[in-house]
């Protein structure tokens, strides 16, 4: 059973299909597939990490730029409010 989804092979976070334990070893699959182990539980319909991602660099899901990383994300990290800043809807982001 797929329990997480990546939309676009462009994003660098999946979508948590169903709850995920921490340390869950979840397969993720685009043009190729890749296996990812959860660092903290991932609630349902939330974020998670495919890479690592540095402070600063862009948060990409459906294949757009959804926000920037406030601290370095690790692969697995929960990504959400406390590590990225929105880039919707604010008018001075590019």
């Amino acid at each position: 059973m797929n329990k997480a989804i990546l939309i676009d092979p462009l994003d660098n976070v999946a979508t948590a299909i169903t709850d995920l334990e921490a340390g869950c070893r979840v397969t993720v699959r685009s043009e190729l597939e890749k296996k990812i182990k959860t660092r903290q539980s991932i609630p349902f319909g939330h974020k998670f990490a495919l890479r690592r991602i540095k402070r600063g660099e862009k948060i990409i899901k459906y294949g757009e730029v959804i926000g920037r990383a406030t601290k370095t994300i690790e692969e697995g990290e929960h990504v959400h409010i406390h590590n990225v800043e929105s880039m919707r809807g604010r008018g001075d982001a590019v």
